[in-house]
């Protein structure tokens, strides 16, 4: 097997949230959803955990269809199940019963195994002066790299 290295991150989680933990969980998927994700086919932009019977799921992250896949495709923005170990979460569940938090998808890709796995962060929504001081600091940084490169 080749070692591809593909790589989904979810830019704009640091830009809307304040990251507090982040965790790192298996996904379960179908295989059409797999043949889509090694094509790049896939968007955490709009991404959320919920948890239902004390098993968390991810909402909203859309898997593009197959394009090979006939009538065995998935459907593209369907719930799918992530596989964490109970103690972690237990934890994530007792850290979202604090107000404003929410669980992210911040990255999805395949791990040494060929395995894909989603990292997952909990996140606290930014106010519109914190936005403002990100992109001060982002453009801060790119003004220093300039001054240097000269």
């Amino acid at each position: 097997m080749s070692k591809e290295r593909i790589n989904i991150v979810n830019r704009r989680a640091r830009f809307e949230y304040e990251l507090i933990d982040e965790y790192t969980a298996g996904v379960q998927l179908q295989g059409t959803e797999v043949k889509s994700i090694r094509a790049g086919q896939a968007s955490l932009g709009e991404g959320y955990g919920v948890f239902i019977n004390d098993e968390l799921f991810i909402r909203d992250v859309h898997i593009a269809e197959y394009k090979y896949g006939s009538y065995a495709n998935h459907e593209p923005k369907r719930m799918r199940k992530l596989l964490l170990q109970r103690r972690e979460l237990t934890k994530i569940q007792k850290k979202l019963g604090e107000k404003g938090l929410t669980i992210v998808p911040t990255r999805l890709y395949f791990d040494d195994n060929g395995r894909i796995k989603m990292d997952i962060a909990i996140g606290r929504g930014k106010k519109k002066f914190d936005k403002r001081e990100s992109i001060k600091k982002r453009e801060d940084k790119v003004r220093i790299d300039r001054a240097m490169k000269r």
